[in-house]
Formats: structure tokens, C-alpha cells, sequence
């Protein structure tokens, strides 16, 4: 019988929601490990919406529930009715919707505050001691949460102008966190917490080095599963 996983999203697009080649990613690699996945995401209006051909914000009023429905194609429920005790696992892509929406990362930095349903998933994963995998900018949200885990966002140093938001390396270890230094096609397993990190778009690299780390990722939140 396949693993059972909750797939976590924050809205549909890079600027303002979740990261749709990193949730489209985890889906495929999911399908291939032969886990059975539902969907949830926040019922909550957007932090805001952005154009992404000007890549400016514009006057419109969005609900992450419904946007992230268009990733989902429809089959989504609500963040609030997710139950860990349903579940084997929970993945968090990433996108500027986690920090915009899931969390206030990207106004507030170390200083965020977290969703409360997001919060209290995370709770109840950890607490059940499964196993939860996060890319991109959501390892932030374990490191808020999660105090003295360990996670990765790629590098903590711009090597080679490929990691150009390593600073948020800086800002996790503030929260009393471990950074581990990984590559694109890497990802990191915290054992003691089961968490299970890569940073995928975090990197300047080809989107099928992107789509490699985050399959290691989805490969070891399986095994831990």
C-alpha cells in the first residue's frame, strides 16, 4: 500500500503563491514513489496578487484556497479539515505564497509570524513523529516553528551569483537553527525531527537539476514515512 501524503499549497504562481514547477515536481515524484496524495491549502484572501508578466502587485483581491484549487485541478480541501492522524507525511513546496501567505517571511523575517493552520499541521506531523518535506523558502517555516532543527535553503554564501537569497541561511541560524549547505540536486534529512529539506528554486540552476533535488527530497520523506 503507498504512503499516504498531504500536499500543502499556498496560492498558484511564483510571486504570490506556491511555486508551480516545485509543487508539479513533487506531484510526479510523488505518482512514481506510489504514494496516494491529497491536497489542502489556507482558506484565506492572499497577502496579495502580483502580475507576473509586469511582475508588479496589482488591485485584485485573491483566496489561496481557490487559487491553489487550479494547481490541484479542482481535487483540493481546506487546510483546516487536514488530520494528521490520515496521513504518513506532509510536503510543502515552496513560491513567495509561503512566505507572503503561509507565513509573513517575507515582510517580517526571523520575526514572522505562521499561519495557525499551518502551524498547528506542522504540530501534529512532529508530534506524531512523521515525516515532513519542505523546498525552497518553506524550511523557514520549520525553523520558525521547530527550534534547533536542522534544514537547508541551498548555500549560505552567493556562490558564484547562484544563490542570490543566501541570507536567509543568516536568518535561520538566528532562530537557533542548523543550516546545512547542500546543492541544487541534494537535499538534507533531519533524522531527529524528521524533516526533510531542498532547496529547489532558492538556486539559479536547469529546472531538471531543480526537479532532481526535489525527487531526493520526495524519495526521503517516503523512506522516513
Amino acid at each position: 500500500m503507498g504512503k499516504r501524503v498531504a500536499l500543502v499549497l499556498a496560492g498558484c504562481g511564483v510571486f504570490d503563491g506556491s511555486e508551480i514547477h516545485e509543487a508539479s515536481a513533487a506531484l510526479v515524484h510523488l505518482s512514481r514513489g506510489g504514494a496516494e496524495v491529497k491536497i489542502f491549502a489556507p482558506n484565506i484572501e492572499q497577502k496579495d496578487v502580483v502580475n507576473h508578466l509586469k511582475g508588479s502587485p496589482t488591485e485584485e483581491k485573491r483566496n489561496v484556497l481557490v487559487e491553489s484549487a487550479r494547481l490541484a485541478r479542482g481535487n483540493i480541501q481546506d487546510l483546516a479539515e487536514l488530520k494528521a492522524s490520515e496521513f504518513d507525511a506532509v510536503i510543502f513546496p515552496g513560491g513567495f505564497g509561503v512566505a507572503k501567505n503561509l507565513c509573513s517571511w517575507a515582510i517580517d523575517g526571523k520575526n514572522c509570524t505562521v499561519n495557525e493552520h499551518v502551524n498547528s499541521t506542522l504540530q501534529a506531523f512532529h508530534s506524531a513523529k512523521k515525516p515532513i518535506g519542505l523546498c525552497c523558502i518553506s524550511p523557514v517555516l520549520a525553523a520558525k516553528v521547530f527550534p534547533g532543527c536542522e534544514v537547508t535553503v541551498g548555500q549560505d554564501k552567493n556562490i558564484d551569483g547562484r544563490f542570490p537569497d543566501a541570507e536567509t541561511a543568516s536568518a535561520i541560524v538566528e532562530l537557533g537553527c542548523k543550516h546545512i549547505c547542500k546543492n541544487v540536486n541534494e537535499s538534507h534529512v533531519d533524522k531527529t525531527n524528521k524533516i526533510v529539506t531542498t532547496c529547489a528554486f532558492m538556486c539559479k540552476a536547469p529546472l531538471h537539476e531543480i526537479f532532481d533535488g526535489i525527487g531526493t527530497m520526495v524519495q526521503e520523506v517516503l523512506k522516513l514515512a
